[in-house]
């Protein structure tokens, strides 16, 4: 992160400057399949029903998508007395492999958008949004009421959409469903900010909920705790929802392993010790990662119970101790490339989404140079 120059790039926004005032939003045709939880939809091709189990391969292409649970799982819908089971969407976001999720307690419509995705292309140094959009059109197809949007951390692979969302949102429903986060992002923010010289009134308050530790919150009838997962972030938050846990960047699906600890506060000791956390709950509880990066052959999957992930993890398995962690771990964090949307991640990330401000008629962020040579 160390630089010795740097440059600041404008960015291209799709319609206005600012967020655009609301407008219609293309329906995606969303048609519910018994017993299914998933759905895939390409900009090019539409919607159309994929299995879980069916080889693909990978494109970089924007793709929205809800994949189907692996087998045996059963869709979440609840009715008549059983309040107390969220219905789950789970949305792969292929350009950046980031999972979000849409988790609603169907007796009273009302539901959470963790994670949410807002597109970017480097190359053009455009903000699109077609990411978020399908997100809205499920939502409002679905007939939910979204109370809260809720981020697991300041994501530094690839920008959120929580305050696009926020701003659409309050004009769909009436209602400014505030952007939540961990009580620690201020330290995150304070260290980013100076750092990209931002000024304190571009990252200050701009979230509406700073959690603390094992704080309890409801979804309609459903109750949610925020538990700290610290590693690869400090500000770092897991959501325990029922019997599920989105976890953000801390355990992977099993054959991917555990996030990485070398960005600024992060710790692979913390992260072996939510990671440990995480694998002492019941065995039964569903682990749902904020990335997937699948090999060649299998689909991204949305979830392992504990009893998987403790047998399977390739990095923090049942047998793995403390010390063979940490040194695993670091030792791998020293030959990963820098995340592809880094800074401009961050930029936007400690601000909540929100866009930067206006400078000479163009909104900018800044990129590091490494310099071979000063002359």
């Amino acid at each position: 992160m160390k630089s010795v120059k740097s440059i600041t790039h404008g960015l291209q926004l799709a319609g206005s400057a600012r967020w655009p005032q609301l407008a219609a939003i293309p329906s995606v045709g969303y048609s519910p399949m018994p017993n299914a939880t998933s759905i895939t939809a390409s900009p090019r091709r539409g919607l159309h029903s994929r299995a879980i189990a069916r080889p693909c391969t990978h494109s970089r292409d924007a793709i929205f998508a809800t994949h189907q649970a692996p087998p045996g799982y059963q869709a979440q819908y609840t009715t008549g007395a059983a309040t107390k089971v969220p219905t789950i969407h789970n949305i792969f976001e292929n350009v950046t492999g980031t999972w979000q999720y849409i988790v609603a307690d169907l007796f009273t419509s009302t539901a959470v958008i963790i994670d949410p995705v807002l597109d970017y292309d480097p190359t053009t140094q455009s903000i699109t949004t077609q990411s978020a959009d399908k997100l809205l059109s499920f939502v409002q197809e679905k007939g939910y009421k979204i109370e809260r949007i809720l981020e697991t951390h300041a994501h530094a692979d690839h920008l959120t959409s929580s305050s696009y969302l926020q701003s659409r949102l309050a004009q769909i429903q009436g209602h400014k469903p505030p952007i939540g986060i961990g009580k620690r992002i201020e330290q995150v923010q304070t260290l980013f900010g100076k750092r990209y010289g931002l000024t304190k009134d571009e990252y200050n308050h701009v979230f509406d909920k700073l959690f603390d530790d094992d704080e309890t919150f409801s979804i309609g009838n459903l109750t949610a705790k925020a538990i700290h997962l610290p590693g690869h972030t400090p500000d770092h938050l897991g959501y325990q929802i029922g019997d599920n846990v989105f976890c953000g960047d801390s355990l992977f699906h099993a054959d991917i392993g555990t996030a990485r600890c070398d960005f600024p506060g992060g710790d692979a000791t913390d992260l072996f010790q939510s990671g440990r956390k995480l694998l002492e709950l019941p065995d039964d509880i569903k682990i749902w990662p904020g990335h997937d990066y699948p090999p060649d052959g299998r689909e991204p999957i949305p979830w392992m119970s504990v009893r998987d992930q403790k047998k399977l993890n390739k990095h923090l398995g049942d047998k793995v101790s403390k010390k063979e962690f940490v040194g695993m771990r670091n030792e791998r964090d020293k030959t990963l490339n820098a995340p592809r949307l880094l800074h401009q991640s961050l930029q936007v990330n400690i601000r909540a989404g929100r866009l930067p401000k206006v400078e000479e008629g163009f909104r900018m962020l800044r990129l590091p140079l490494k310099v071979a040579v000063e002359w």
